[in-house]
């Protein structure tokens, strides 16, 4: 699944997991890459399953940004984290 852009405001997707701990351990990793590229994504934890939102906030709308940031997040995802 790719990433959907809602309202021309932000890129959303979500990611499934087999249980808490393994989408725990995934918004950790994906955490470090928002710090590492200071562009810092939403997530809504749940069990099994993690909603990043991603949006730059300075223009409240989707830059290159935001498209960086998920590009990155997927190559940990196919990566296998």
């Amino acid at each position: 699944m790719s990433w959907a852009v809602i309202d021309n405001h932000h890129l959303e997707k979500s990611f499934v997991f087999p249980d808490f701990t393994s989408a725990l351990e995934f918004v950790n990793i994906a955490g470090n890459i928002c710090e590492e590229q200071d562009h810092h994504a939403e997530f809504i934890l749940t069990w099994g399953s993690v909603l990043i939102k991603t949006w730059s906030h300075d223009v409240d709308s989707i830059t290159e940004r935001d498209h960086k940031l998920a590009k990155a997040i997927d190559e940990v995802v196919s990566n296998g984290s």
